[in-house]
């Protein structure tokens, strides 16, 4: 969704990067469920095909994320609060955009967990990722998910996300708004008011990398941008920032965890100053929140 330029080694698509991991030794036992039940994709091949998958997704943008198979994370389902997501689209068909979606992997695992299709959206800046998503979970025929394809800071009239504005219960931001400085970060939470309906109980949730010192850092893949990392204060002061602009009221639940392994916290370009042997910036932690309207 429109993140700063990648640094020229890893944007070259090399694979001796710290962001690439060349072989899949093993499958986390959700996605490799995900792949043969719902995908239907025969337990010996379950391996070769997402190497494959993840070839042709190196070739055209080779984002970290990809090249460390995060896409098989299926970090919705790792949410305390996806049970009562679950519950809420189930029983009450609320609807749900997965914002910056990648491969759409958590739509798809919505989806096998008995969440309606139809109700669900992905939003991604390019296309091809949306493709590479019907084709690693062979679904094209049968998926009724609506994917927004642009730019998220599109604002105009002809703006894919206009056609939702208001219409969303739930919205889903993992790895996302981290991808931006502070500003650019108020911006993307003042289309997330606009894209929620606005009623009681519309909520955002997520995680991302934050740090016990909030501040512009260094981004991951782009020496010559930054990225705002949040403690529990800064995302709570943002918000009350974005609330007063939009004219809204949000209760805003927030934690930062330092030490886990998280994939939030992974370095895309290596050691440097400040990182500790972990390439993990000192400091750093996994941010998860909920943010809801009141």
């Amino acid at each position: 969704m429109a993140p700063p330029e990648i640094n020229s080694d890893i944007k070259a698509r090399e694979k001796d990067v710290h962001c690439y991991i060349a072989d899949l030794e093993t499958v986390n036992e959700p996605a490799r469920r995900l792949l043969e039940k719902y995908s239907g994709i025969p337990p010996d091949q379950v391996v070769p095909h997402i190497l494959e998958i993840r070839v042709r997704a190196w070739s055209i943008v080779p984002y970290p994320c990809i090249g460390r198979f995060h896409f098989l994370e299926l970090s919705i389902s790792l949410s305390p609060l996806y049970p009562t997501i679950l519950k809420r689209m189930i029983e009450s068909k609320h609807t749900l955009l997965d914002m910056g979606c990648c491969f759409a992997q958590d739509v798809r695992k919505l989806v096998s967990d008995g969440a309606p299709s139809e109700n669900i959206y992905g939003a991604e800046l390019r296309q091809e990722f949306i493709d590479l998503g019907y084709d690693l979970f062979r679904d094209r025929d049968t998926l009724k998910s609506k994917f927004l394809i642009g730019d998220v800071f599109d604002d105009s009239d002809e703006s894919e996300f206009m056609q939702i504005e208001g219409g969303i219960d739930i919205i889903y931001a993992a790895s996302f708004f981290h991808l931006f400085n502070w500003d650019d970060q108020v911006r993307v939470a003042e289309l997330v008011v606009r894209l929620l309906r606005p009623v009681r109980g519309s909520i955002v949730f997520g995680r991302q990398r934050g740090n016990v010192n909030p501040a512009e850092y260094e981004h991951m893949t782009n020496q010559r941008g930054t990225m705002f990392r949040h403690n529990q204060d800064s995302w709570k002061k943002m918000w009350q920032q974005v609330g007063k602009s939009t004219g809204t009221q949000w209760d805003v639940n927030v934690t930062l965890e330092t030490g886990r392994n998280d994939p939030d916290l992974f370095e895309a370009d290596g050691p440097a100053p400040g990182f500790d042997g972990n390439k993990r910036r000192n400091g750093d932690g996994s941010l998860r929140f909920q943010v809801m309207r009141v």
